[in-house]
């Protein structure tokens, strides 16, 4: 869970470093905007996953506010620093997707899986702002351990 939870450090010192770029591109990027709503409802999805609240429907497409963003990003980073605290390699929930569909996954595969998606749209978020003639922010793992 080492791994796991120095993941969850740099997604919340990247998730922060976006809304910082964000907040000086105004609204200028609306798709950038965007998919950065994206991830934060998606962590929150998956953290209700997690903990056995109901997470359907939720409209994880849905554009927020930067105001919105922040206090999400607030809410998602306590949430999972709560939640890595209680957990073990071999915990496995279950848990239905969107469609009601059932699964049963280890919790330690459902985190690695929220960490990469995040970075994976973050990523895309970059190339946005930088066609948009913007400076993207750089979040690469080795500028956070440095």
């Amino acid at each position: 869970m080492n791994t796991i939870i120095r993941m969850y450090q740099h997604l919340d010192w990247a998730n922060l470093r976006i809304l910082e770029t964000l907040k000086t591109t105004g609204d200028q990027n609306s798709e950038a905007k965007r998919l950065f709503s994206h991830i934060l409802l998606a962590e929150e999805v998956w953290l209700h996953r997690i903990k056995g609240l109901d997470s359907n429907p939720q409209a994880i497409w849905t554009e927020l506010s930067l105001e919105e963003c922040s206090n999400l990003l607030a809410k998602n980073k306590q949430g999972f620093s709560e939640l890595l605290n209680g957990l073990s390699e071999t915990d496995i929930i279950v848990y239905k997707n969107s469609t009601g569909k059932e699964f049963s996954t280890a919790v330690q595969d459902i985190l690695t899986h929220v960490a990469l998606h995040g970075q994976y749209h973050r990523g895309q978020m970059n190339r946005l702002l930088r066609e948009e003639g913007f400076e993207p922010a750089n979040l690469d793992y080795i500028t956070f351990v440095r």
